[in-house]
């Protein structure tokens, strides 16, 4: 039997969570705002500092591109890395450490990393069980069919996994921005500024990974 409802336990999740989002989405937001008004020493803007660290790398195929606001993201299948307007275009920490972890992400991709490799091949089925496991959930417990339950159930483990499988490429795509600017002799002052807004960033995936663990052992907890 599947237990539904706003029981204790349900409850007990909203709040956990929704505490761990606020003080996620606070800190991210104070540590972006503060070093996004500190300028950098090169003053080169992040479309600039994206491109010179894939010219570091020798990644010649990799367009950076300014994309809509809110918008930071390297696609593998376009070989595109989109920037924030404000990322694209500003001399700030946050602009260029944004722009590094993009470039990060091209890297990656050159390079053959397995668990960016692994990502990209399941993307299209994430999609498909992410938009569709709430709406089979729903039907599940609406006709009382446990087989629909189960079948939810699995498609939202398949989005939990690959949400799991994101920490190690966002992690590491943060990593080769801070080697590239160990590298190429960025002072430490602004190496610490960066490691800050990275660590931040990556701080959201955290989060969201283990929210979605949490909600999806609350499933699990239901089924009897």
């Amino acid at each position: 039997m599947f237990l539904y409802g706003f029981n204790y336990t349900y409850i007990l999740l909203i709040v956990v969570t929704l505490v761990i989002g606020l003080c996620t989405s606070g800190y991210v937001n104070s540590t972006l705002r503060k070093n996004a008004k500190v300028p950098v020493i090169s003053g080169l803007t992040g479309a600039e500092v994206a491109s010179r660290m894939l010219a570091y790398y020798n990644i010649s195929n990799v367009a950076v591109i300014q994309g809509r606001p809110g918008e930071d993201h390297y696609d593998p299948r376009r070989k595109v890395i989109a920037l924030n307007p404000d990322a694209y275009n500003g001399r700030s920490i946050t602009a260029t450490a944004t722009a590094c972890h993009e470039a990060g992400h091209a890297c990656q991709h050159a390079m053959g990393y397995v668990p960016m490799r692994v990502r990209t091949a399941v993307v299209p089925a994430v999609n498909i069980a992410s938009n569709a496991w709430i709406f089979i959930l729903m039907i599940g417990i609406f006709m009382n069919l446990a087989g629909l339950i189960d079948l939810a159930i699995i498609l939202y483990a398949i989005a939990v996994a690959f949400q799991l499988i994101t920490l190690p490429v966002e992690l590491n795509a943060s990593h080769r921005a801070m080697v590239y600017m160990n590298a190429i002799g960025i002072n430490e002052s602004e190496q610490a500024c960066s490691f800050s807004v990275l660590r931040a960033c990556a701080l959201t995936y955290v989060a969201a990974a283990l929210t979605s663990v949490l909600q999806l052992l609350w499933l699990l907890g239901q089924r009897r």
